[in-house]
């Protein structure tokens, strides 16, 4: 996928805000990467906070709903993976700061 492309993706995913903490999914560290085949799908592999989060489907209708907004982009898909585990030090500093955790 083209640098550009990416970068459009992975910006049209900072509008996704975790409902729970207010900040975007990008930042908080929850998206391992997207990947956009020849036929116009775009997996995104993330993450959530905690298995069982009771907002996953929102989370997901909301990705799929970002990207819809990207002209090459014809399917999106959610892969949820829990390996490798999510915790604080893949958050971004930006989101560090908004809720107040020490960097």
């Amino acid at each position: 996928m083209e640098a550009a492309l990416e970068e459009n993706i992975m910006g049209a995913l900072e509008n996704v805000i975790d409902p729970e903490l207010g900040i975007d999914i990008v930042n908080l560290g929850l998206v391992y990467g997207a990947d956009l085949d020849d036929e116009g799908v775009c997996t995104v592999t993330m993450t959530l906070t905690a298995m069982g989060c009771p907002l996953a489907g929102h989370i997901e209708q909301d990705v799929k709903r970002a990207l819809s907004d990207i002209p090459e982009v014809e399917q999106a898909d959610v892969n949820i993976v829990w390996d490798p585990p999510w915790d604080k030090d893949k958050m971004s500093r930006y989101a560090k700061i908004a809720l107040g955790i020490p960097d």
